[in-house]
Order: C-alpha cells, then sequence, then structure tokens
C-alpha cells in the first residue's frame, strides 16, 4: 500500500473510531490487536493486513471498505474464493473421512457468517464460507438423530450465507447449486420452518432467470406449506414468503397477486416485532421497504408509489444494512425515473455508506448511477468519482 494510501487509511480509521468515543486502547482490545499495532496504523506508518483490517472493521461496526475506499481488495478476495466455495459442494452427498467438529463449536462460527450477511459484508463471508460448508457437510455426514437434524439446519444456513456472496457477485449457476444444497439440506431437518427460508432463497434462482411466474407459483406453494401463524417464528415466516410473492408478482406484472400479497405481508407484520428470523428479517419496516421495491418492479408508472413512501418514511437503523442499503438503491431508480438526478445520487451515497459492497455489486445501482452521469456530464468530481468506483464507465 502507497505512504499516502495508508496515511488516508489511518485516518479514516481514527476519524471513524472518534466517532464512537473510542480511545486507541478500547479499539485495540475490541479489534484483538496490539495498542502499538492501533497506532501505527492510525499514523500511516504501518499498513493493515487483511485481517487487522476486518478484525478493526468488526470493531468499529463499518464494512471495511468504508476504511479502504475504491480499492478492488473486495472483489479479488471474493472471485477468489468462489471457485472454493464450488469444490467444497462439489460432491456433498458423499461423506468425507474427517473427524466432525463438535456441533456447539461449529454453530458459533456459523452465527457469525448470518451477522456479516445481514451486514452485506461479503468478503468476510466469502473467506469463511468454503470452510464452514466442508465442516456443516462432514457432521451432517456423521451425525444420527437430533444431532443429524442440528447439522442439516447448520448447512442449510451456510449454503444461504454462501449464496449470498454468490448471487451478488453474478456467480449465477453457483447460486443456484448452494440454493440446491441449501433446499436438501432443509428437506433432511424436517423443519417446515427452515423449509420456507429455503423458499424464499430459492426466488433468486427465479429473479435471475426472470422466470417471475413460476417463481410466484412455487412461493404461493410454499405459503400453502408454511405453518399456520400461531407463533411468533411461523408468523414471520408466512410473513416473509407473502413479501417475497409481493416482489415477484410486480416483476411478472400481476397486479391482483401483488395486492393480495402484500396485504397479508402487512397483516402478518403488523403482529411481531421487527427482527430476523431464521435468518431472514421481517417486521413492519421490512414490508414497508419491500412496497418500494414493489413499486420500482412495477415500472416507470408506478414510480410515484415509491416516491411517497420515500417522503415519509426512511429505514431505521435497526434492520440490516443490507435491507436499508435496497432500499436506497430502489428509490435512487425510481428518483432517476422521475428526472430527479441529484435526488438519485444523493440516495446512491447514502446506500454505499451504508453497504458497500451491497451498492457496488448491485445492477441496479451501477444502471442509475450510469444514467445519472449521462444527465450531468459536468457536474462535480464526486460524481466521476461515484460512477468509476461502482464501474459504472
Amino acid at each position: 500500500m502507497p505512504v499516502a494510501s495508508r496515511r488516508e487509511v489511518g485516518q479514516r480509521i481514527a476519524t471513524i473510531r472518534r466517532s464512537r468515543r473510542m480511545t486507541q486502547a478500547d479499539l485495540a482490545r475490541a479489534a484483538f490487536v496490539s495498542l502499538a499495532t492501533v497506532k501505527g496504523i492510525e499514523r500511516g506508518v504501518r499498513s493493515p493486513s487483511d485481517d487487522t483490517l476486518d478484525s478493526i472493521s468488526t470493531a468499529l461496526n463499518v464494512d471495511s471498505s468504508r476504511i479502504v475506499v475504491g480499492s478492488s481488495r473486495t472483489d479479488s478476495r471474493v472471485h477468489a474464493a468462489l471457485p472454493e466455495i464450488s469444490a467444497a459442494i462439489a460432491a456433498y452427498e458423499i461423506p468425507a473421512d474427517t473427524n466432525p467438529r463438535p456441533l456447539d463449536e461449529l454453530a458459533e462460527d456459523i452465527g457469525y457468517l448470518v451477522q456479516w450477511r445481514l451486514a452485506a459484508q461479503y468478503a468476510r463471508i466469502a473467506e469463511h464460507a468454503p470452510h464452514r460448508l466442508t465442516e456443516s457437510l462432514v457432521a451432517l455426514h456423521h451425525a444420527n438423530g437430533a444431532e443429524q437434524l442440528h447439522a442439516a439446519r447448520l448447512l442449510a444456513v451456510v449454503a444461504r450465507s454462501a449464496d449470498a456472496v454468490a448471487y451478488k457477485f453474478g456467480a449465477l449457476d453457483l447460486s443456484a447449486r448452494l440454493v440446491e444444497l441449501m433446499r436438501w439440506a432443509a428437506d433432511q431437518t424436517e423443519s417446515r420452518i427452515v423449509q420456507a427460508t429455503a423458499a424464499y432463497v430459492r426466488t433468486e434462482t427465479f429473479l435471475a432467470a426472470r422466470a417471475h411466474t413460476q417463481g410466484l407459483r412455487a412461493l404461493e406453494q410454499a405459503i400453502d406449506a408454511c405453518p399456520s401463524p400461531l407463533d411468533t417464528v411461523s408468523t414471520a415466516a408466512r410473513g416473509a414468503l407473502h413479501m417475497r410473492a409481493a416482489v415477484i408478482a410486480g416483476r411478472s406484472g400481476d397486479m391482483d397477486a401483488v395486492a393480495l400479497h402484500l396485504d397479508e405481508a402487512r397483516a402478518l407484520g403488523d403482529t411481531v416485532p421487527e427482527a430476523a428470523y431464521d435468518g431472514t428479517q421481517f417486521g413492519p419496516d421490512s414490508v414497508r421497504a419491500h412496497e418500494v421495491s414493489v413499486a420500482v418492479s412495477l415500472g416507470q408508472e408506478h414510480l410515484h408509489r415509491a416516491l411517497d413512501i420515500a417522503d415519509e418514511w426512511t429505514p431505521p437503523d435497526r434492520l440490516p444494512e443490507e435491507r436499508q442499503s435496497g432500499f436506497w438503491i430502489e428509490l435512487a431508480r425510481a428518483q432517476v425515473w422521475a428526472s430527479r438526478p441529484d435526488n438519485a445520487f444523493e440516495s446512491l451515497k447514502v446506500a454505499r455508506f451504508i453497504a458497500p459492497q451491497h451498492t457496488r455489486e448491485h445492477p441496479w445501482a451501477r444502471e442509475a448511477a450510469a444514467t445519472i452521469r449521462r444527465l450531468k456530464r459536468a457536474d462535480a468530481d464526486s460524481l466521476t468519482s461515484f460512477t468509476e468506483w461502482i464501474g459504472a464507465v
């Protein structure tokens, strides 16, 4: 890393640390690094390794690309890991001759993958997913009884986390394989909640293939198979499926299905607190964010609905970073359609601030940025810098 870049990285870390009201010693303890390391990095005389940067980013509760701005570091780490993820699941049905880890230890590590997925920290997932997939498969093939059900659930969680990386970074064939692995594991859990979650994630495959009618039919079948909403978890599972169904119905232009599923999602969302249930965020705020997604999915003639929602509501901090940034990206698209390029650029900047990796890899963010750049060719350097960062030029 050049000296100037080291200095800039150190300054960003120091600025974020102070905004968190942390001392250098506080940051060193939280990141499990030495005080001398923190001091050296902040002065610009030391370059943080990938592991150190990840540890500091986690301690500061920010994505690492907030610190190392404009680099291809995340892209290279993710793309380097994709073949390893593919290899890890190549023979998923064949038991490996390896001793399994204790399930409680494995579950703790897999819990981090869920946190990183919700926070859109894809590079961290990519780095750890191959090992977690291998370990989960070993655990499943060596377990019996209740432990086998537990191991199958863990495998479904890991497959979902790895799929988030593959799908967001355009490895759609690998994503489809991971979705099928998740469904295979979900069937072995004997849990209709886990199976409902797998059906929710499977929608990505239909969206990627633009098979919207088939995707809507698959989700409606999953809703029928989902447990009745008799408790918080089953209510959230059913509500999330309705929420997802409304989006894909919007892509297919089925207005009756949009209205039906949004109404059901709202009714169910109003009965549970906003939270991540079985790894899927659901609640009244999630439903509101999806209303914007639905409006944008329906096309330019419905953009007023997205703009109206944004005028009276913005995603609260309690929503995961990926969902927050998704709202701002979709709002930016509506604002471009409404000939509001300045507002759209502000929305994209908010999305980038919240979840840089998610924003950079989102095709709608790249498309919106390119359109804004065409409309405002003589604008400030910040717009040019943004479009170069997101790959829209």
